[in-house]
């Protein structure tokens, strides 16, 4: 075992941040400040500092496991995969190939994400794919796909945020969800910027706020057409950036004249002087920026909601300018990179659509099979799992949780158990894994060397720190053990930097194109921002800035690259034209609609969900660490006084929320932070507390993604 330390980064949210890990002699693993790394400085949560401890044996899995009389019990490697093997065999022999699922994770990294997509498409000839990631930004991605052409994340450094002049912040609570990266909004301010945090519930990230507004959730969408409308009232939009620069302008015009602010306070409960306010603060300073995350894009009309957030942008000239724009702040680790190399139901390698020919030619050519073998489009994630046990009859899943994190999941935990075959890869037994008839214990993040690209668009090099326990292969193992046996004797190496080699070619030239980035660039350099094409021929401008304050890509300016040099990678993307075939950005017109499921008679009340600080996700791996378990023991309900005085409950009584999918029982906690018409869960634990029970399935027609953060319950004291 090594006892230097090695840079790396962190396992868990998108911001990916730097550390170093240094193992010792008793075992442990030190965590240590790397401040060499821009986007925390140093600084890390107590997620990212305890870390280590899901490394242990102690809480980890370091056996395959098979299931036998009804329990798991250790097997070894090649019984565990000889039955995998023979079970999705059997069900493609006997159902066909669309049979057989695959789902994914948006913290596995490019290399395993680029893998499993082409295993799923070549090995097992299914469609049935897609990934966890789905239930996170795709709502952004294909908002941001319809009016830039394009879709990454965040457009521009974090850097660039602390020196804009306003930020909107809608449905994000960073200091929870990302708190390394609430110094930006801090700087922001220190600069004499302005933050306005849109948000049902005055978070820790709220409380930071120059103006909070907070909308009954699921009226997003009407909150930035009523500042849309307001903006085109007082006479703020930039005119010559709309003819110069965008086109449909007329028709998102017109919808959004019809949500004036009278209708929109109606709807959102956001009072018409703060509607106006935030549009002051929002247009005054000569640069201003909307990022947005989970809150207005869980929603069962996110991509128009984000859309609406968007023409905000457009009309203000806030888009493709310095240190202006709009992005989405990515939640899972990969979220970004997970859904660009082919885990996601639509798409292949480099972000390439799976319905465009030429696509298929590319992948398929690096990949040596005939293009017309490789199945189209498959289901999106909540109707995959929706399908299992059905359409679908054995399922490889790898780095999720669903039982846990989709929504309604009491069903999605049904249609587990119906499968016939489920073999889960993790490195716990999570609630999803222990239902498995195959679990294979896999390497994690400080063992194992591969790529991630951040919300930023920023591909990191996360390195080995130490060896993996004995009996614990890594996912590209497996995938390779699995391919052979199915056949598939070669294209399924186990060393990540060979995948990421051929990742480089399937994805040069696609919107993700990452054929300019090695390993060694990426330890040299910190990361390197996508696009970064091939090395640029001689005289060729390099085409993009480096991470500085104020630079530009495309700048006549700057010198030219010389023929040996590599793309400098692209920090900062439209500041010349957006990724359309014209250059210029879509306005797409969008009018309001209610959430799928509204309060009634019978379910008077709004759900929200959401995280906390010491919890990731579906909690598999942080609710094995003791220190985050003492600050965040289990689940509770956030309701507002008078809600509690209605129903009669005090602080720390159990309540019971039920939707027509369900009922969850937890702890009152009582506060004035949260509207009186809704109440609050975090989502992270099973059980009793499990919040997905309650959360509704209805799927935004362009994502797929599902409303998570509105629907219909009512509450009830419970007497134990």
């Amino acid at each position: 075992m090594q006892n230097s330390a090695t840079p790396t980064h962190c396992p868990y949210c998108a911001l990916q941040c730097g550390m170093n890990l240094t193992p010792a002699a008793d075992g442990t693993v030190e965590v240590t400040e790397r401040a060499d790394f821009p986007v925390n400085r140093g600084a890390l949560c107590g997620k990212g500092r305890t870390a280590p401890a899901v490394l242990s044996s102690r809480v980890r899995l370091t056996s395959p496991l098979v299931r036998s009389a009804g329990a798991l019990v250790p097997a070894s490697w090649d019984e565990a995969l000889d039955r995998i093997a023979e079970g999705l065999a059997r069900t493609r022999a006997e159902h066909g190939p669309d049979a057989v699922g695959v789902f994914g994770g948006g913290g596995l990294t490019n290399e395993k994400a680029y893998a499993l997509g082409k295993f799923a498409r070549v090995v097992l000839g299914t469609s049935q794919i897609d990934y966890n990631g789905r239930f996170c930004m795709s709502s952004a991605a294909a908002a941001g796909t319809k009016a830039f052409g394009l879709d990454r994340g965040l457009p521009f450094p974090l850097a660039d945020i602390p020196r804009t002049g306003c930020v909107i912040l809608v449905g994000s609570n960073l200091a929870e969800t990302m708190p390394p990266a609430l110094r930006y909004l801090t700087e922001l301010k220190d600069n004499g910027g302005t933050l306005i945090v849109v948000d049902p519930r005055r978070t820790r990230t709220a409380e930071q706020a120059d103006l909070h507004l907070a909308p009954r959730p699921g009226t997003d969408l009407a909150l930035a057409l009523g500042l849309l409308h307001l903006v085109v009232a007082e006479g703020r939009t930039d005119e010559a950036y709309i003819r110069e620069r965008t086109v449909g302008w007329e028709e998102a015009r017109a919808a959004a004249m019809a949500h004036w602010p009278e209708y929109v306070e109606r709807i959102t409960g956001v009072s018409v002087p703060q509607l106006r306010r935030a549009v002051r603060m929002f247009c005054e300073p000569e640069a201003a920026m909307v990022l947005t995350a989970r809150g207005p894009e869980q929603q069962s009309k996110g991509t128009d909601t984000v859309g609406a957030w968007i023409n905000l942008c457009l009309a203000t000239g806030r888009a493709g300018r310095p240190r202006s724009g709009y992005g989405c702040l990515t939640g899972q680790g990969n979220g970004q990179g997970g859904r660009e190399h082919g885990q996601k139901a639509d798409q292949l390698p480099g972000y390439r659509k799976l319905t465009d020919p030429a696509a298929r030619r590319h992948v398929a050519g690096v990949w040596g099979v005939d293009p017309d073998s490789l199945p189209g489009p498959g289901r999106s994630a909540y109707e995959l799992l929706d399908a299992l046990g059905t359409d679908i009859r054995s399922l490889l899943l790898m780095g999720s949780n669903p039982v846990v994190s989709a929504p309604r999941a009491a069903h999605v935990e049904e249609r587990v158990r119906s499968l016939d075959f489920l073999a889960v890869c993790d490195v716990v037994l999570s609630e999803t894994a222990a239902l498995a008839d195959v679990v294979l214990p896999v390497t994690q993040w400080a063992e194992e060397t591969g790529t991630m690209t951040s919300l930023e668009g920023r591909v990191l090099l996360r390195r080995r720190a130490l060896a993996p326990p004995e009996g614990v292969r890594s996912d590209l193992e497996v995938l390779h053990g699995l391919a052979a046996r199915l056949g598939v004797e070669k294209g399924f190496p186990a060393d990540p930097e060979e995948v990421f080699e051929e990742l480089r070619r399937a994805s040069a030239g696609g919107p993700a194109d990452y054929s300019g980035i090695t390993y060694r660039r990426l330890a040299e350099e910190n990361g390197v921002f996508w696009p970064c094409p091939a090395p640029a021929a001689a005289g060729d401008a390099a085409g993009a800035a480096p991470d500085g304050p104020d630079a530009r890509p495309g700048d006549p300016a700057r010198d030219r690259a010389p023929a040996t040099a590599a793309h400098p990678g692209t920090p900062r993307l439209f500041l010349d034209r957006f990724a359309t075939e014209d250059g210029r950005a879509r306005f797409v017109p969008v009018a309001h609609r209610a959430a799928a499921e509204e309060p009634d008679e019978e379910y008077p009340v709004l759900l929200t969900t959401g995280r906390v600080v010491a919890q990731y996700q579906s909690g598999a791996q942080t609710r094995r660490v003791d220190e985050l378990n003492a600050a965040a023991p289990g689940p509770f309900v956030e309701l507002h006084p008078r809600l509690a005085a209605r129903l009669g409950a005090a602080e720390g009584d159990p309540v019971a929320v039920v939707s027509r999918r369900g009922r969850a029982v937890a702890p009152a906690r009582i506060t004035t932070a949260i509207r009186p018409d809704t109440v609050f869960m975090p989502f992270h634990w099973p059980g009793e507390g499990r919040a997905n029970t309650l959360t509704n399935p209805a799927l935004d027609p362009a994502s797929r993604m599902p409303e998570f953060k509105a629907c219909a319950v009512r509450l009830e004291a419970v007497r134990r």
